[in-house]
């Protein structure tokens, strides 16, 4: 029998392909699930009162991760390290990143995978001596594609 119920939203896995261990996979914040179509208008010569709107092209969000800062030396990170760090020229390596939104048994409900992922952009939250929260990093991804696939949950 389904659940009448929408899941809740804080529980939730990522997995990076190419990483290892749960240092790698522990994230408090997902965002940048999104894909947009862009709308192309067009007005058509001599006729003023309306514009036809055609399908464009597809837009992906970047995926957005956060997590508490880790200390330790990471395979995630020494792989963004090595793609934010290298010259133009390099050829980049991509890995499909998979969020699974999880059920009360922590079993996925619903999994997106980006696929060709590349990280763009990595940061440290402000050091504030006033506050007395967690040091947070974010990690933030363009990707190619996202597939949304329904997982049996059970």
């Amino acid at each position: 029998m389904t659940n009448p119920h929408p899941p809740v939203a804080f529980s939730f896995a990522v997995r990076i392909a190419g990483t290892s261990g749960r240092v790698d996979g522990g994230f408090s914040e997902v965002s940048g699930l999104g894909v947009e179509r862009e709308v192309a208008e067009v007005a058509e010569g001599g006729e003023n009162r309306f514009v036809h709107k055609l399908p464009g092209r597809v837009k992906h969000e970047n995926l957005v991760l956060k997590r508490g800062m880790v200390t330790r030396s990471s395979s995630l990170f020494k792989w963004c390290d090595t793609i934010l760090s290298a010259p133009l020229s390099r050829r980049i390596d991509t890995r499909n990143i998979q969020v699974s939104l999880l059920n009360e048994r922590g079993r996925p409900l619903m999994v997106w995978t980006a696929s060709r992922a590349w990280p763009v952009k990595w940061d440290v939250a402000t050091f504030d001596a006033k506050a007395s929260e967690v040091a947070i990093e974010t990690m933030e991804f363009a990707y190619e594609n996202l597939a949304r696939d329904a997982a049996s949950g059970v």
